[in-house]
């Protein structure tokens, strides 16, 4: 009786033994299973963490002055703090909260959705851009085309008008200067003049418009004065006013016409060279030299 005793007794101990033997196995078993899944928690914690980093820097490269929608780029610049506020929550999160990580999880998709929405309106906004630039520069090029031939127009009619202008201005074809004596005849003794005389030929033109007009002749002296009989003997050529010596109305009707101005010698004759310049409708239609000799 005591051997079946001591028996069981040893039975039980050995029993125990495999007992603790197996809680003891499957203790460092759960812990190694433990140790596996922490391991892999934090794996994925950290492919979270370069995740949103990544998304940080997609962020960083369409935040340019590219984009010149206000709106859009305070869109993405709350998106890119929202991003920058979940990935350092993600980084004190510890790893066995598996949770909130897995929440983190799912905000690092939302955001990724909101991305790819705004990168297709970039994508618009930069393609809307791109076709602007090409139209204006479009609508530039066809106004400096159309300019420039505003300027060749402006250009032919300004110088058809030269043509017309100077085909229709009047011409003296003949000049001829005269001293005469008291008596109204030719000298060449100088203390005899009394009288100068110019005569002249304004030549045909059928262009030029018919009608009366006045003839100016400005004679000018050696010493380069201008003789005049009156300080109010003045016409307008070139937008001035400018001194006359003669002056005579005719009537012009496009042919030849000729005609004498007479100059009265009320003072001394300078020895020289002297110059008669005739206007017509604020022309000069010729200038001719003569002299007086002694």
């Amino acid at each position: 009786m005591n051997k079946n005793k001591y028996i069981a007794l040893i039975v039980g101990i050995v029993v125990l033994a495999l007992c603790v033997c197996a809680l003891v196995w499957m203790n460092l078993q759960q812990k190694t299973e433990i140790k596996e899944i922490v391991e892999q928690m934090e794996f994925e914690k950290e492919q979270l963490e370069d995740e949103y980093e990544e998304l940080a820097i997609q962020f960083d490269g369409y935040q340019t002055p590219d984009i010149h929608n206000d709106s859009l780029v305070e869109l993405l610049s709350q998106e890119k703090q929202r991003v920058q506020d979940l990935l350092e929550e993600l980084r004190i999160t510890k790893v066995t909260n598996a949770r909130r990580i897995a929440e983190l999880k799912k905000e690092l998709a939302t955001v990724r959705q909101v991305m790819v929405s705004y990168v297709h309106q970039i994508d618009s906004l930069d393609r809307t851009n791109k076709r602007l630039v090409k139209e204006n520069q479009q609508v530039k090029q066809q106004y400096q085309e159309v300019a420039r031939q505003a300027q060749q127009l402006e250009e032919e009619r300004t110088q058809l008008a030269e043509v017309v202008s100077r085909a229709s201005m009047l011409e003296i074809s003949h000049f001829e200067m005269i001293a005469l004596n008291k008596r109204d005849r030719k000298t060449t003794i100088y203390n005899q003049i009394q009288k100068l005389q110019f005569d002249y030929t304004i030549g045909r033109n059928i262009t030029n418009k018919p009608g009366m007009k006045t003839l100016y002749m400005r004679i000018t002296r050696p010493d380069g004065e201008v003789m005049q009989k009156s300080l109010n003997d003045v016409f307008r050529f070139e937008n001035s006013e400018i001194d006359y010596s003669i002056s005579k109305e005719f009537e012009y009707a496009g042919e030849e016409i000729s005609g004498s101005l007479y100059w009265p010698v009320e003072e001394i004759l300078q020895i020289g060279c002297y110059t008669a310049d005739f206007f017509v409708d604020g022309e000069l239609i010729g200038s001719f030299s003569f002299e007086i000799c002694k």
